[in-house]
């Protein structure tokens, strides 16, 4: 099943962002924290397919040198797929503390990162591919990220597509 967004070009699909559909050279889009804390989410998902996106992410943390908010990690995983770990969320916020602490999200953190993502996929002639970034354990909101992704990508001629697993 199938759907272009009537305010973007973003394409919809049911199935499994780990997995993108198309030829091509394709980057896997998602939102970390600024902590160096992987383990919850859609990192879940890739943990299964690929080591090297948890190591590559963790492994600044251990030095002086923190990855800051806007970073992107591009860690490529096979010879057409790069994971991109957006830091896009300060701090965590756990499910039983929704109602009392604010969203982790910073919105203009993951719009800095999807220009980076942008440049990426430019020079590599790439197609983004993502779940709903943002928007669950960040605590973001759909229509504000969306937005983000068609000023970031979409405007530039970078397919997109949004996985939904249901």
């Amino acid at each position: 099943m199938q759907a272009t967004s009537p305010i973007s070009t973003i394409t919809y699909v049911i199935g499994d962002a780990t997995a993108p559909s198309g030829d091509g050279r394709k980057i896997i889009a998602h939102v970390c924290n600024d902590l160096g804390r992987w383990g919850r989410g859609f990192v879940l998902a890739i943990n299964r397919r690929w080591t090297a996106p948890s190591i590559a992410y963790r492994r600044p943390f251990a030095g002086p040198s923190r990855p800051a908010l806007g970073d992107v990690q591009f860690i490529p995983v096979s010879n057409t797929i790069t994971v991109a770990n957006i830091i896009g969320q300060h701090g965590i916020r756990y499910p039983d503390e929704a109602a009392t602490t604010p969203a982790p999200i910073r919105y203009e953190a993951v719009a800095a990162g999807l220009t980076k993502i942008a440049d990426q996929a430019t020079r590599q002639s790439a197609s983004v591919h993502m779940p709903r970034i943002g928007c669950g354990l960040a605590g973001g909101t759909w229509e504000r990220i969306e937005l983000l992704i068609t000023r970031g990508l979409s405007s530039r001629g970078i397919p997109v597509t949004i996985y939904d697993l249901r």
